[in-house]
């Protein structure tokens, strides 16, 4: 679980300032746009509590950005927002987001919300599951290249939250506030033609404080090329990257073996070894059941293409009156895990 002091947690929602669009409701249903019309003619501007939740247990993610769209368009002097905090557990049905402003404050942004909360949890809790199969071993979120890139940053940054210790865009990076991770593609090995030549260059061109980290799977044999990079490198290597397509059989954990002891044998025991292409955790599972002495997960579609958890809004209160929809209990629910953040 992620936590903040007050400081961080202003500074936060800066880094997620909502853009124009989100705050002229391109991205509402519109329905909403047409309720916050009709009540605007007809005079009525209740004070409302909503109450946002999910409908499956998960890592909430999205709350600080949820927080800085209601910074924005929230009366100053007329609004309480309680929360839960960005990275803790939340279960099904539990509120995570309590609103009390009056509606058309902020009924415009009932599909914003709930959409960043849907999507932020989803990502987050892939990544936990991931995090939870590897334990002390480091898992990379990779999957930027299988979103939209309006989403990418955001989709990396929750999959920080999840318990990914890095990420591979320069925007999750960012508003994690740490900086991003990478190796090299297989398109800098295929330009220059030879692996220890590209990363002989990657070493002369690129800040020291990079981690060199070699991709071994490109022309030669995986074994092969990582005692090539090694001899090449010396110190300096930090480990070997291992993304073998499914056409050669994907990585298995004999290959991770064979390379461990080939490059202990050679003296290389410093070097790690980076395993990426198609990770869950069944296969996070399957390398440590086998002992594969992996180093570092890179995950990618299993993050980004990590089903929504979705979020439903209610309207509890109008007028400091206990009200409701049929099925739903009215007035607040009551949860002492919230605290009052606005």
């Amino acid at each position: 679980m992620t936590k903040f002091s007050k400081d961080a947690e202003t500074g936060n929602r800066m880094k997620f300032k909502p853009s124009e669009a989100v705050l002229r409701g391109d991205s509402a249903d519109i329905y909403f746009h047409r309720t916050i019309e009709i009540l605007d003619k007809e005079g009525i501007n209740a004070a409302a509590v909503m109450e946002v939740f999910p409908n499956g247990s998960g890592i909430l993610c999205g709350i600080d950005e949820s927080l800085a769209l209601l910074d924005e368009v929230l009366p100053p002097d007329n609004r309480e927002v309680w929360s839960l905090a960005e990275g803790d557990s939340v279960s099904s049905k539990e509120v995570g987001l309590r609103i009390k402003a009056p509606y058309r404050s902020f009924g415009l942004y009932e599909t914003a919300l709930c959409g960043i909360l849907a999507s932020g949890t989803g990502w987050a809790t892939a990544a936990r599951q991931c995090a939870e199969a590897a334990g002390d071993i480091p898992c990379i979120s990779f999957g930027a290249r299988h979103v939209h890139p309006f989403v990418s940053g955001r989709m990396d940054y929750a999959a920080i939250i999840g318990g990914c210790k890095g990420c591979s865009s320069v925007e999750g990076a960012r508003l994690a506030g740490l900086e991003p991770s990478g190796t090299m593609p297989h398109a800098l090995i295929i330009v220059m033609g030879d692996t220890v030549k590209a990363t002989l260059a990657f070493d002369r061109h690129i800040d020291p404080a990079v981690s060199r980290v070699a991709l071994v799977d490109t022309f030669k044999d995986e074994a092969e090329e990582s005692l090539r990079v090694a001899a090449a490198l010396g110190d300096k290597l930090k480990s070997v990257r291992l993304d073998t397509p499914v056409e050669r059989g994907r990585v298995t954990a004999e290959l991770v073996k064979e390379i461990r002891a080939r490059l202990d044998q050679a003296g290389h025991r410093q070097v790690g070894i980076f395993v990426s292409g198609g990770i869950t955790p069944e296969r996070i599972r399957y390398f440590l059941d086998r002992g594969a002495p992996v180093t570092g997960f890179g995950i990618g579609s299993y993050i980004s293409g990590a089903h929504p958890i979705d979020y439903t809004a209610d309207i509890h209160e109008i007028d400091g009156k206990p009200i409701a929809k049929r099925g739903r209990i009215p007035g607040i629910t009551e949860n002492p895990r919230l605290k009052r953040v606005i």
